[in-house]
């Protein structure tokens, strides 16, 4: 009996040993280092900011910006009002915000998707998500990146760069009651080289350039103009 006594609380200090600290703070900046991985993080009035090569689950904050550093793994990243950058290598399973940009450096992976409201979303060279890049009011910018879903926005430009693939569509959505400048078309760029290979579909107006040697799906709702060289 005492040799089972001793066995438990044996594993139960191995098992608190392992459990990885949550941080919360109300105000003021979150500093995580590489040291040991750590569990959720919350702010609420701050940045938060993970250094190279560090470890943790769930990151967010209200009001501030997200930093994640190089070869950094993460779960979801969310914040309301701040830019979430994600430096070269990281992995995250899923990034979102409302009043900010997204950044994904070369080589990043994201799982699932990125979502903005009021914000650009630009993913580097050799970055990948897995599924679909989602602004309302704000710019997508690819530069020889992959997404597994679609592209999809209300009042933002969209460039898929070259030699990006897209292995959904683009959606340019329009909602009833939504206002926005008629005058201001967004602009849609299909650049050297890159793939779109699901439809492109267009619930409002839009100036949309292919390159001749893009490959793109079905094309609703716009009419491409074609272009040679890098840019239209």
């Amino acid at each position: 009996m005492k040799e089972l006594f001793c066995a438990a609380l044996l594993l139960a200090v191995v098992a608190t040993s392992h459990a990885q600290e949550n941080i919360s703070k109300a105000l003021g900046n979150v500093r995580v280092t590489a040291e040991k991985p750590v569990g959720n993080i919350a702010g609420t009035n701050g940045n938060v900011s993970l250094e190279d090569g560090a470890q943790a689950k769930n990151v967010q904050t209200v009001n501030g910006g997200i930093a994640i550093g190089r070869n950094a793994m993460v779960e979801s990243v969310k914040s309301v009002n701040g830019k979430i950058k994600l430096a070269e290598n990281t992995r995250a399973q899923a990034v979102e915000t409302v009043n900010g940009g997204v950044t994904l450096d070369e080589g990043v992976q994201v799982d699932g998707g990125v979502k903005a409201v009021n914000g650009r979303i630009e993913l580097a060279r050799g970055a990948a998500v897995g599924g679909n890049l989602e602004t309302a009011n704000g710019s997508i910018e690819l530069d020889h990146a992959n997404v597994g879903g679609d592209l999809r926005t209300k009042n933002g430009n969209i460039e898929v760069g070259a030699q990006s693939v897209v292995k959904g569509g683009i959606v340019v959505e329009k909602s009833h009651g939504d206002h926005y400048d008629s005058n201001r078309l967004p602009r849609i760029v299909i650049g050297p080289g890159a793939t779109v290979a699901g439809a492109l579909r267009f619930e409002r107006d839009v100036e949309l350039y292919v390159s001749d040697s893009a490959r793109v799906g079905s094309i609703t709702g716009a009419t491409a103009i074609r272009f040679s060289g890098e840019k239209p």
